[in-house]
């Protein structure tokens, strides 16, 4: 069932069963954090592996200090800086916090959505949400109730439909290493904002098991239609005679059909090609193709974020053997 409803969902989550929420990035698939029966449902429903660690969500900064040992001086300067927002913390737990929560880790992330449904929603709960996207484990993000409904919709009591999210790219993960800021994940709030309050940062490399963080395997976002990055132009002509879709940043391909074609921001504006990111993947997948190509957008901004995303759904078997072929 979708709708507003939002005692409805606040009845469903008090009875620890799962609800798909709205957010500013991506929607996702709530439980109570505190629960381990609830978090036992999320990664049942998504096929989500246990040592993929998870996000927990929280209405305040205040509330967020509650689950926590330690609260760093630049998680503070970055917390009052991005919080509502997409940003999430990664600090040392609390024992309340379960262990299947962060896949064993001591440290969880936590974060504040931007989402007056999904705020409100969190302001009337006594616990917070664990929330990973509301999607199948490694398959495109929803950024829109209906993405949901399409995936998941069989298997959870209620989609709070808050429309479409406006950010459309996951939240940037952020952890801490006494003095050192590292970014975890590349997400909604783009790197340089983050350094010119901090100073330089550290990158985290992808992992292939056992992430630090939420949202670092290496294979992830993955479309069914196998996916290759590269000159739009060359991949075009190399594979010729297939069913093709394009995944354009700014430019336009006359000699494709436009029903073929996403051009993810004509202005060449990052944050709208963010916000049109995982629907214009959702429906070039959902097309009779062969075949995705896509570009790489400029290595700054949002741009950044999109590239890890676009790479990541890249790396899949069906793609690297037709990079091989070709």
């Amino acid at each position: 069932m979708i709708g507003r409803d939002l005692q409805y969902a606040i009845e469903l989550l008090k009875a620890d069963q799962l609800v798909a929420i709205p957010t500013e990035t991506v929607y996702g698939l709530a439980g109570n954090a505190l629960n381990v029966e609830a978090v036992s449902q999320i990664f049942a429903v998504k096929n989500r592996p246990s040592f993929d660690p998870l996000i927990v969500h929280t209405s305040s900064l205040e509330r967020l200090q509650t689950f926590v040992t330690d609260f760093p001086k630049n998680a503070l300067l970055l917390a009052e800086a991005f919080m509502p927002g997409p940003l999430t913390l990664l600090l040392p737990k609390k024992e309340l916090i379960p262990d299947l929560v962060t896949a064993g880790s001591p440290l969880v992330a936590l974060r504040i959505p931007q989402h007056p449904l999904t705020l409100a929603l969190l302001q009337q709960l006594d616990f917070p949400l664990a929330a990973p996207s509301a999607n199948p484990f490694g398959y495109i993000s929803p950024t829109t109730a209906q993405h949901v409904v399409q995936q998941l919709g069989q298997k959870i009591p209620y989609i709070l439909d808050g429309g479409a999210c406006d950010i459309g790219l996951e939240s940037t993960i952020v952890g801490f290493e006494q003095e050192k800021v590292i970014i975890y994940r590349k997400g909604g709030i783009p790197m340089e904002a983050i350094e010119s309050l901090v100073g330089k940062v550290e990158l985290k490399p992808h992992s292939t098991s056992n992430p630090q963080a939420p949202g670092m395997l290496q294979s992830h976002y993955a479309p069914r239609v196998p996916l290759i990055l590269g000159d739009i132009e060359k991949l075009l002509e190399l594979h010729k005679g297939k069913k093709i879709g394009i995944l354009s940043f700014q430019k336009i391909f006359p000699q494709t059909s436009p029903y073929h074609l996403i051009t993810l921001s004509p202005t060449g504006n990052f944050a709208e090609a963010a916000r049109n990111l995982f629907a214009g993947m959702r429906y070039l997948d959902s097309l009779d193709l062969d075949v995705m190509v896509a570009e790489l957008l400029p290595e700054e901004d949002l741009g950044r974020a999109i590239n890890d995303r676009l790479r990541r759904a890249s790396v899949t078997k069906r793609s690297r053997d037709l990079e091989i072929k070709a």
